[in-house]
């Protein structure tokens, strides 16, 4: 005989322990897809949902979150440490690229750029960039730069911005680019 569920939909955004609680909440027998994997309130507890939806168990992914939200602020923390170093190292690096009307500006940018979210990968992306239009690139291989440089919309337009605010070419680069 073939058990019959009632199937349920989970609220967007629900984690595999909500999904589960929610499932022991109903009196029938219910089921619902969570990424793609059907648990069932009659079969599945927490290991076992989360089992077939992570391949580990609950103890075992959180176990791996933790080491990996360790890792995180272990490097976070050591990327601290190297700010200072990484200022010096990266402002020599301008200077020996940019026009000289540009040092002073960077020499305050690159600590924030040191400190925020990309930890300074938009210096390095910005330097080549402006390396190749201040050799006189063409603007469809500075574009092809920025474009292989795997950025998300936001570093994107951050570096745009940078390469704007830092080559006499920017402008021409920036409306370029985003157009």
């Amino acid at each position: 005989m073939e058990t019959k569920y009632r199937e349920i939909e989970f609220s967007p955004g629900s984690s595999i322990e909500s999904a589960v609680k929610e499932l022991k909440e109903h009196k029938d027998l219910v089921c619902g897809s969570f990424n793609g994997q059907m648990i069932c309130s009659d079969v599945d507890d927490m290991d076992s949902a989360y089992k077939k939806i992570t391949g580990k168990t609950k103890a075992e992914f959180d176990a791996e979150a933790k080491a990996e939200n360790d890792r995180y602020k272990e490097e976070e923390r050591k990327h601290k440490e190297s700010i200072p170093e990484l200022t010096k190292e990266w402002i020599e690096k301008g200077k020996a690229m940019l026009d000289e009307k540009h040092h002073e500006e960077w020499e305050r940018c690159v600590p924030i750029r040191l400190g925020d979210l990309y930890r300074g990968m938009e210096l390095g992306a910005t330097l080549d960039i402006v390396k190749e239009l201040n050799a006189g690139c063409e603007l469809d291989v500075a574009k092809g730069i920025i474009e292989g440089q795997g950025h998300s919309g936001m570093s994107f337009g951050l570096v745009c911005s940078m390469v704007k605010a830092f080559c006499d070419r920017g402008n021409e680069f920036f409306n370029y680019v985003r157009n």
